[in-house]
């Protein structure tokens, strides 16, 4: 579940956003959501003590841990692409709007 919130949220929203910092925000709400639904969701079967589970009682699950850290770090780096590549974008639109900053301060300084 973090990982689908990670791959469909993450690049759209620092692509989206303008604040690179409400992108930031934004994704981490999310996934903290999706890793608080996931957690609950996998930990309720080893509490119950049913068939399946996906912890064992008793022991800390280091591995869990790890891998959701991974995936909300690679969110952090995928809002980053998302703002960069908007960024570019902008860029490359405004090379091709004609005249930029120095030649129309060049146009000025002729005249």
């Amino acid at each position: 579940m973090i990982g689908i919130v990670t791959i469909l949220l993450a690049l759209p929203l620092g692509f989206l956003l303008r604040s690179w910092q409400s992108a930031n925000v934004a994704y981490a709400v999310a996934y903290l959501w999706a890793f608080v639904y996931q957690t609950l969701y996998l930990l309720l079967p080893s509490i119950d003590g049913t068939t399946g589970q996906s912890f064992e009682a008793g022991d800390f699950p280091w591995s869990y841990g790890l891998v959701t850290l991974t995936i909300f770090a690679v969110g952090f780096g995928l809002v980053a692409l998302g703002h960069w590549l908007r960024l570019r974008r902008q860029q490359s639109r405004s090379g091709l709007t004609g005249s930029t900053n120095s030649e129309s301060d060049q146009q000025v300084s002729a005249r």
